[in-house]
C-alpha cells in the first residue's frame, strides 16, 4: 500500500493471489489507485474471494504467518464499480493448492475490469 505511481502509467494492472493479504478496509483505496495508475481504457487482472472474511491470521501457511482478509465477490464487484472499473469478465481459478480444504479444493474468483 505504500507504493506510488505516476498517473496513467500502466496499460494493465496484475494482482494474483496477493489483494487478499492486505486489511480489507484498505482495499478501495487500493482499487482506486491502481485506476489511476492505468491509462483510460487499461485493464486489471485480478483473483478475488468468493465470501467476505475479516482479517485473521494463518499461522503456518506452508511454513510462514500468512494475513488473510477479504470481502464477497458481489462486495469485490460494487467496489470495483464505483472504483471507476466496467467488469468484463468473472471467472474461477483454483488455488494451485492440491489438497483439499475441509473436504473442497479451494478456488477463487478471476476478475478481469477495464478503466473507464
Amino acid at each position: 500500500m505504500s507504493v506510488s505511481f505516476n498517473l496513467s502509467h500502466f496499460d494493465a494492472v496484475v494482482g494474483l493471489y496477493s489483494i487478499f493479504h492486505i486489511p480489507r478496509e484498505a482495499q478501495p483505496a487500493l482499487f482506486r489507485r491502481i485506476h489511476r495508475w492505468l491509462r483510460p481504457g487499461g485493464y486489471l487482472l485480478c483473483t478475488l474471494s468468493h465470501q467476505s472474511e475479516p482479517g485473521y491470521t494463518e499461522d503456518d501457511f506452508h511454513g510462514v504467518a500468512m494475513y488473510w482478509s477479504n470481502y464477497s465477490l458481489g462486495e469485490y464487484l460494487g467496489i470495483l464499480a464505483h472504483s471507476g472499473f466496467v467488469v468484463l469478465e468473472t471467472a474461477s481459478t483454483a488455488c494451485g493448492n492440491e489438497e483439499a480444504v475441509q473436504g473442497t479444493i479451494e478456488d477463487h474468483p478471476v476478475v478481469l475490469a477495464q478503466r473507464r
